[in-house]
């Protein structure tokens, strides 16, 4: 299988993001410290079914973030995402080198790779991992391995690239303790007591815990999805947005794990990672010791 379209459709698409990043270099290499303002960058992000322009400015009388402004066949026009006043950016990752690696670990570091096409780069899921969980939960997991979170906004640009089946799937890990406690979030082709959940491993097989959740997703072939995930850990609450972040696809509520690492990954599929952005109160220093760096 060859590899899917990082960003869009067209190779004309994909020339323009690369125009606009050297735009964002040049820019940036113009700007004096005399300034009044200094230009920050443009990232255009292409989907499948919507374009998003991401603008961001730091002047100098503060920070201002324009969010999003998409168009497409839905017709919709979304304002930026929900962010609570208390909450700052932890922790963002847009994979522009191989060495954005460094900062996870991994189930098994062979199953990953730094992939790159036309300047745009990701982090890729290419085979099953050689790893045996000591209690049945998904095999392959990309995690962040300095930083541990409570209460945390994500939102990551997932694609999936194995074949169509019910159980196709990218999971998303938060609270990990270690291998055998956590809980991750199943976004899958068709929803069933193994699929499309939230779920929780507590030194046992995982168990869902979702009170809402969807039918399924259509990651369809070559398409870049959005994901965002809302935990707060007094409450207990967890909410799951598949790129309409109007509606989400799961709700769940459990209050087992307080602070842990998040990672990325799949049960038993492949794919890729890109985009992250991670919002909270705080974030502890941690290390996850039981998974493996990659050697770059």
């Amino acid at each position: 299988m060859g590899a899917p379209v990082l960003r869009s459709p067209s190779l004309a698409l994909r020339e323009g993001i690369a125009g606009l990043r050297r735009a964002e270099a040049a820019s940036a290499a113009q700007a004096g410290e005399g300034s009044n303002a200094k230009y920050s960058g443009i990232t255009l992000m292409i989907r499948a079914d919507k374009a998003v322009l991401l603008l961001a400015g730091w002047l100098v009388f503060g920070v201002i973030e324009v969010g999003a402004a998409e168009t497409g066949v839905r017709g919709a026009m979304v304002m930026p995402q929900r962010i609570p006043a208390k909450y700052t950016l932890l922790y963002e990752q847009r994979f522009t080198e191989p060495a954005a690696m460094r900062d996870f670990v991994f189930t098994d570091p062979g199953a990953w790779k730094f992939a790159s096409t036309n300047d745009n780069g990701a982090l890729e899921l290419v085979r099953q991992s050689q790893y045996q969980p000591s209690v049945r939960s998904p095999v392959n997991i990309a995690l962040l391995a300095g930083k541990a979170f409570g209460d945390f906004i994500l939102e990551v640009d997932l694609i999936q690239t194995g074949k169509e089946y019910g159980h196709r799937d990218m999971c998303v890990f938060y609270a990990v303790k270690d291998p055998a406690h956590f809980y991750y979030t199943h976004i899958a082709t068709a929803a069933d007591d193994h699929a499309h959940n939230t779920f929780i491993v507590t030194n046992a097989p995982r168990i869902k815990i979702a009170k809402e959740t969807t039918k399924g997703v259509n990651w369809g072939l070559g398409v870049w999805h959005t994901v965002r995930i809302e935990r707060t850990v007094e409450d207990g609450a967890i909410k799951v947005y598949f790129d309409d972040m109007t509606k989400p696809i799961m709700v769940a509520e459990d209050k087992t794990f307080g602070v842990g690492h998040i990672g990325f990954g799949s049960f038993d599929d492949t794919g890729m990672v890109d985009n992250i952005r991670i919002w909270g109160p705080s974030s502890e220093s941690r290390k996850a010791e039981f998974f493996k760096a990659k050697d770059l």
